[in-house]
């Protein structure tokens, strides 16, 4: 179980896996369990934005244990939340906020088999 960390700008928190873009973080969803998700909702100047994540994840029922949203854009988060609690499965946690700091120190020694990004363990 991986950790993940959606965002184009800001640094990743240790104990995460970056992933920089929508596809990025689709394609680690798609491969395996995600104990923590952080979404972003703005990933650059017409990119896909972290809504198209939680499209994926609300269409494949593909849901991350915890989900934080630590987006700086107020109708992307609304967008985002909406969306994700629609269909929050029992045993999931979706928060509107960003991750406290009692959950970055867990995130620290939980699972992320050294990678630090999708382009790393692809090659």
């Amino acid at each position: 179980m991986i950790h993940v960390y959606l965002d184009d700008f800001r640094r990743c928190p240790e104990g995460f896996v970056h992933a920089r873009n929508a596809e990025e973080c689709i394609a680690l969803i798609a491969s395996g369990d995600i104990g923590i998700l952080s979404l972003d909702f703005d990933l650059g100047w017409g990119e896909p934005t972290g809504i198209e994540v939680a499209r994926y994840i609300a269409e494949s029922g593909r849901y991350p244990q915890e989900i934080y949203l630590h987006t700086s854009s107020t109708e992307g988060r609304q967008m985002m939340y909406k969306l994700l609690s629609d269909s929050l499965p029992a045993g999931s946690r979706l928060s509107y906020a960003s991750m406290p700091e009692e959950t970055l120190a867990r995130a620290v020694g939980g699972g992320t088999a050294g990678a630090a990004s999708i382009q790393e363990k692809n090659g």
